[in-house]
């Protein structure tokens, strides 16, 4: 789909000023127009749909890619990475799950920024596991204040983040010298600044859309809903989407002996069955 999609490149505006004003252009989507859209596109592979999508969440892209410009990046770079990171979220994007195209796209837009910052930043080198990267995405927003850290802080962050105390160190002594600018502008009240979800993950956009969703569930409401479906598809829901750390669909086939497949059309059955029950409750 990256291929056959195509949207205003920052080449092709001549600058990224225009093209940021070219994005803001372009039409938020209603929840009905996405749900249309996205259904087109996912049974008929309308390919004018899926640009309406991309074309409808660039400014997301925008606001996001800002908030890494403090690791010395060019915006421009920033941004088309996040878009490719949209057309990927597009691309798996399940309008039937209840979810807005924003909070599932938020994901993948972050990790192709994130894969780029560190393949090209120059702190790459010491981000090379998992826990590693994590400290280089956190080390900053930890910090109790600007001052070095004690070693007593040291070992409290590298106890945290599961790395050795000495890669805090290091990680501290390379990035003392590459302020990142964490605070977003106060110009721009839609933006995701890095202070948002740098800080920790329960702040990320995705987790705080998700808190919310979950905390305007939550009650008797809820519960009538998921006793009126069968044991296995009210295993899957909770599961999927009311559990702390949510299983997927391959770990939940393995569960049942199914396919993935299955598990989805359980789930987005069972998920349609949920809404009818909760329509009276907020019409």
């Amino acid at each position: 789909m990256t291929q056959a999609l195509t949207f205003p490149a920052i080449s092709a505006v001549g600058n990224i000023d225009a093209y940021i004003q070219s994005a803001k252009q372009f039409p938020i989507l209603t929840q009905e127009e996405e749900f249309r859209l996205a259904m087109r596109f996912r049974e008929e592979d309308d390919l004018e749909a899926a640009r309406q999508l991309v074309l409808s969440h660039l400014r997301l892209v925008i606001s996001v890619a800002r908030g890494y410009l403090g690791y010395g990046l060019p915006h421009a770079d920033l941004i088309q990475e996040g878009n490719i990171g949209l057309m990927k979220a597009v691309k798996r994007f399940d309008p039937t799950q209840g979810v807005r195209l924003v909070s599932f796209a938020i994901h993948w837009i972050k990790a192709e920024i994130h894969e780029y910052v560190l393949k090209n930043w120059r702190m790459v080198k010491v981000a090379t596991t998992k826990a590693q990267r994590k400290l280089f995405f956190n080390l900053r927003s930890m910090k109790p204040g600007s001052e070095a850290l004690t070693p007593t802080g040291i070992a409290a962050i590298s106890e945290q983040l599961n790395v050795k105390p000495e890669e805090v160190a290091e990680m501290e002594t390379r990035m003392s010298g590459h302020d990142i600018a964490l605070e977003g502008s106060n110009h721009d009240e839609d933006a995701f600044a890095p202070i948002a979800y740098l800080q920790d993950k329960r702040s990320e956009p995705l987790r705080v859309l998700e808190r919310r969703a979950a905390d305007h569930l939550q009650g008797d409401g809820l519960q009538m809903a998921l006793s009126a479906l069968d044991e296995r598809s009210r295993r899957i829901v909770e599961a999927r989407w009311l559990a702390d750390e949510p299983s997927t669909l391959h770990d939940l086939a393995a569960e049942f002996g199914v396919s993935a497949e299955r598990i989805r059309q359980i789930e987005s059955k069972a998920m349609q069955k949920m809404r009818g029950s909760l329509e009276p409750l907020v019409a």
